[in-house]
């Protein structure tokens, strides 16, 4: 029988306009290259943001993040020590990440805890009502009618 993960780290990236989860990296230990790494799936995807705010975290405050922020052309807005107000929304997701799905499972490996996490974030985002967006997902899902006629060749 396997044994239950003991500690595993999240690095949750929420955008504060639209509420979304944009990525949870799941890790046993997340440092600057995890951030980095991160951030770079995410500025090929959706473009440079002008400001990454985060906490005072070291895998945050590293001098190598610190570089790369600046190269890529963003600006990193940092919040003061001890005042989690300043980053309500991730620290309502982080509530409600908790909440709603960590204090609910028990992880056997690394990798389930992997895919579970990350199917969880798909319903945060597209079904999970948002009360600050009007009671509807900030990335609810597409359907896209096939046209239905047929084709002659």
């Amino acid at each position: 029988m396997a044994d239950k993960i003991s500690s595993f780290r999240t690095l949750n990236i929420i955008d504060e306009y639209s509420r979304e989860c944009l990525a949870i990296r799941v890790d046993r230990k997340l440092n600057s290259g995890n951030v980095i790494d991160a951030l770079s799936d995410l500025f090929i995807l959706r473009g440079i943001p002008s400001f990454i705010r985060s906490d005072n975290g070291p895998e945050f405050v590293a001098q190598a993040v610190q570089d790369w922020i600046k190269a890529v052309g963003a600006k990193a807005a940092y919040i003061e020590p001890g005042s989690p107000w300043e980053n309500g929304y991730c620290e309502s997701f982080n509530a409600r990440f908790r909440d709603e799905f960590l204090n609910g499972e028990i992880f056997y490996s690394l990798p389930e805890a992997q895919i579970l996490i990350e199917e969880w974030r798909k319903h945060y985002n597209t079904k999970r009502p948002h009360s600050a967006l009007g009671y509807r997902p900030p990335a609810p899902e597409t359907i896209v009618q096939m046209d239905q006629r047929q084709v002659m060749h």
